[in-house]
């Protein structure tokens, strides 16, 4: 069919404004599945850009408040040597300090904290502020600034006193806001704040203790690069196992997180944009069909193509915008709710946050996935004359493939805007060809159902005839339906799998069996004593002691071919334990809960060559094997030991798990004190036990596991709650498209239902051939949908968080079902009207 000429002058927009004006319905009946989806979509991504944009703001501008410097250099086990110092202070504005695990007790309590001992020159940026409102730095001598959750577990009110370790201190001040509190990392007791001679006055510096020496510069040129000055660091110190960060990564976790949620919101908010499409193409389809007889009657009134395209373009253009500023304004509305869930995890300002680049971002995506989706209907309903849209309910109007080129060029601007501002092209790539993939994917399927529908062979049941009639009959919205249904039940399987395996990982997360106490610094020498105390208490508490030391591996490889960590340009990819200082220990026995996966251990009483065992992992991602060689730095000592065997390590056990085990005659002469843990047999336990412990070792830290466990899953289930409310938009975008393409096929069946009372068919038997033609495409569709959504979930939850992939698959299913179940009532629903209209209105209707 050719689109006619046109050759007179068209209406003005404001001439066809009024027209469209005068049709358009104040609360956009028709268009309302439209206005829905771009709010959806629009809503989603200015949410998801608004707090990933003032997430980072916060970390760039913030960088140095939250380090706590323009470059922070860590060590442990000892403080930097004169040498480190003086190329630090040759930089600017040093700040000295100590952290620590250590132990704060009274006289009737006692409670695991994390020390921070400071100089007088803390904090180099921001300030420390007090729930009292002041603002301060380091405390005054004997007192400390303490966390409300280190009084609580104390007993202690502000102006009591308290011991850390052999020093008696008063509680000053409660701490409100921490300016580089992010930059410190996870937590295993609340914070003290003391001054840096503090450690070594209580006695917790001896030689062998955990501790780590920290110092931060302020730089006296402000222009300088710290990525510049970190480089020249490690040039100039290479082996001293000095860990360093920059005001630029401030919180490493923290962007690595950032970026995690980051991609993740990006999925979702291209997931809902799709389905969105998918549902603004059925809705402005079924708007245009509504008001086709409108249509042919203007062209019969001499409305030209242009006119039609004029008139319904601007009823589109308004509802698509209103649609835009509500989404724009719920997305900003709905930002410090993201925030609040966040809070702790991320710095976030709080309340409303309003980031332009965004928001004018997700206004182009919502109108141009409107102008993308709506463009074909609209030019196909201009291309016609007036007799075939009269006649179009008996007589469908062919594809005009000249208006779905208006669609194409629409979805690659959408494809070319998401490659543009995404910060991972790779993602965003992957993403969106595979929605192309499934697109045509179900395209493919509507088009065999129809096949499959009109070659299978006439039932007797002349219910299931009609329905299965029904899907393959001229004009039959299958392709449309199949789309729909397709994408809004892989939306309920999305969700159900991320969030399951996101739980899944959270219960993981705490063991079955777990120690009730670790306790850290034990002096070698009082190692008997340790024991006889606890079981003397708890006659059956089982006790595990392991030697504890702080190393970085210098030089790896074949003796006669070592390589230097410090001369490699990058480390080989999962090779995460030849960065800085690690974990070190000795052991005369393969450790509790591993498994030798090559070579052999060593004999109890082994004297000679020094030997070393390595994780499987860790052998395989940096090529050693059995044979070659390792070179640790120990307290400024190089150590060289043999690979004798591989190990596998159970990381998910609460026991003692070390890359790197050694051989008694490797270490054992190395200043070190031993860490333990204690398992308490079940309704043992003794409320003195950890007061008595302290006393006893007084430069010991005992940590309480339930504790620490109980902090991990609350930032886990802050992450799950984040990760369901951003997923449930792709839900609930799904749930808009599957009512409009239920309510479009709905208004295409009129002409159907209304012959078939005619002819008399009950009201039952109708019901009853819309549950047969929903049921079956629905089922046909599950297992597409759980194929598209587990893989999508898959994903999100191995490649972008790296989760584990545990999903609860009964969980899944049961969502699934929900979903069909909804499907099948919407379509029941959507049938309730068809039986309330008259036959004889109907067919004039017609």
């Amino acid at each position: 069919m050719q689109p006619e000429t046109v050759n007179e002058t068209v209406l003005s927009w404001s001439a066809a404004w009024r027209i469209a004006k005068r049709d358009l319905n104040a609360r956009f009946r028709g268009l309302r599945l439209l206005l829905v989806c771009i709010f959806l979509g629009t809503a989603a991504l200015a949410a998801i850009g608004s707090l990933t944009a003032a997430i980072e703001r916060e970390l760039s501008d913030r960088g140095q408040e939250l380090l706590g410097g323009d470059l922070e250099v860590e060590v442990w086990q000892r403080p930097l040597n004169d040498a480190e110092m003086d190329a630090l202070d040759a930089l600017g504005e040093v700040s000295t300090g100590t952290r620590m695990q250590a132990m704060a007790t009274t006289d009737d309590g006692a409670a695991p904290i994390e020390l921070k001992a400071i100089d007088d020159n803390w904090p180099l940026y921001g300030v420390l502020t007090l729930t009292d409102g002041r603002e301060t730095g380091a405390p005054p001598p004997g007192d400390a600034w303490v966390a409300q959750g280190a009084l609580d577990r104390l007993g202690i009110s502000v102006g009591d006193t308290f011991r850390v370790g052999t020093a008696s201190l008063t509680a000053a001040g409660v701490i409100d806001n921490e300016p580089d509190r992010l930059s410190e990392g996870f937590q295993l007791g609340p914070t003290v704040i003391v001054r840096e001679e503090v450690p070594a006055r209580a006695g917790l510096l001896a030689p062998g203790s955990l501790y780590e020496s920290k110092v931060r510069v302020a730089f006296d040129d402000t222009s300088q690069n710290p990525g510049d000055v970190e480089d020249a660091l490690e040039e100039q110190f290479p082996e001293a196992g000095l860990d360093t960060r920059t005001r630029d990564r401030a919180s490493p976790g923290a962007d690595r997180f950032v970026r995690q949620m980051s991609d993740f919101l990006t999925l979702v908010g291209l997931a809902a944009l799709v389905i969105a499409g998918i549902g603004i193409g059925g809705g402005v389809a079924s708007y245009l069909e509504a008001r086709r007889t409108s249509i042919a009657t203007l062209k019969v009134l001499g409305a030209k193509s242009a006119d039609i395209v004029r008139i319904y373009a601007l009823q589109i253009a308004a509802a698509a915008a209103v649609g835009t500023v509500a989404g724009l304004v719920v997305g900003v509305a709905v930002t410090p709710v993201l925030a609040f869930a966040l809070e702790g995890l991320l710095p976030v300002e709080r309340g409303v946050v309003i980031e332009l680049g965004p928001l004018v971002l997700a206004a182009a995506y919502g109108l141009l996935v409107a102008f993308a989706f709506a463009a074909t209907p609209l030019l196909r309903a201009r291309s016609f004359p007036a007799m075939a849209l009269m006649r179009a309910r008996v007589a469908p109007l062919a594809r005009d493939w000249r208006a779905l080129a208006w669609t194409l060029s629409g979805i690659a601007a959408i494809c070319a805007l998401a490659l543009l501002t995404t910060a991972d092209i790779r993602l965003s790539a992957g993403f969106l060809a595979g929605a192309a993939f499934a697109l045509a994917l179900l395209a493919a399927i509507g088009l065999a159902i129809r096949d499959l529908a009109k070659r299978m062979p006439r039932s007797s049941n002349p219910l299931l005839r009609n329905a299965l009639a029904n899907l393959h009959r001229p004009g039959a919205p299958t392709g449309a339906l199949v789309t729909a249904l397709g994408f809004g039940l892989a939306s309920f399987v999305l969700l159900a799998a991320v969030q399951s395996a996101i739980n899944g990982n959270i219960e993981q997360s705490v063991p079955r069996e777990a120690p009730d106490y670790f306790v850290l610094d034990i002096p070698v020498d009082r190692q008997d004593e340790f024991e006889q105390l606890v079981t003397d208490k708890l006659p059956d508490a089982t006790i595990r002691a392991v030697p504890t030391l702080r190393g970085a591996v210098l030089a790896y490889g074949p003796q006669d071919s070592m390589q230097r960590v410090s001369e490699l340009e990058r480390l080989p990819e999962n090779a995460w334990a030849l960065r800085g200082e690690r974990g070190l220990t000795y052991a005369d026995t393969l450790p509790e809960g591993n498994v030798l996966t090559e070579g052999e251990w060593w004999s109890q009483n082994y004297s000679g060559e020094p030997l070393v065992s390595l994780d499987a992992n860790l052998a395989q991602a940096a090529d050693i094997a059995i044979g070659d060689y390792i070179t640790v730095g120990v307290l400024g000592v190089e150590r060289t030991a043999r690979v004798a065997n591989l190990r596998r390590i159970d990381w998910e056990s609460m026991g003692f798990n070390y890359v790197f085990v050694f051989s008694r005659n490797a270490l054992a002469d190395a200043p070190h004190n031993l860490a333990a843990t204690i398992e308490i047999a079940p309704g043992s336990q003794d409320p003195t036990l950890l007061r008595d412990l302290v006393r006893a070792f007084p430069s010991s830290s005992v940590i309480e596991v339930g504790e620490v466990l109980k902090e991990a899953r609350t930032i886990l289930e802050q992450v799950s709650l984040a990760t369901l409310a951003a997923a449930s938009v792709a839900v609930l975008a799904g749930l808009a498209v599957l009512m409009g393409a239920i309510a479009a096929a709905r208004a295409s069946r009129m002409y159907d239902t209304v012959i078939l009372r005619v002819l008399g068919a009950s009201r039952k038997q109708v019901l009853l051939m819309q549950l047969l033609e929903y049921g079956l495409l629905a089922l046909l569709l599950a297992g597409v949908a759980l194929g598209l959504g587990t893989l999508l979930a898959w994903v999100i939850v191995t490649q972008l968080f790296e989760f584990e992939w545990l999903p609860d698959w009964g969980e899944v299913f049961a969502v699934l079902g929900f979903g069909l179940t909804l499907v099948v009532g919407f379509a029941l629903a959507g049938s309730l009207p068809l039986l309330r209209a008259k036959p004889n209105r109907a067919l004039r209707e017609l």
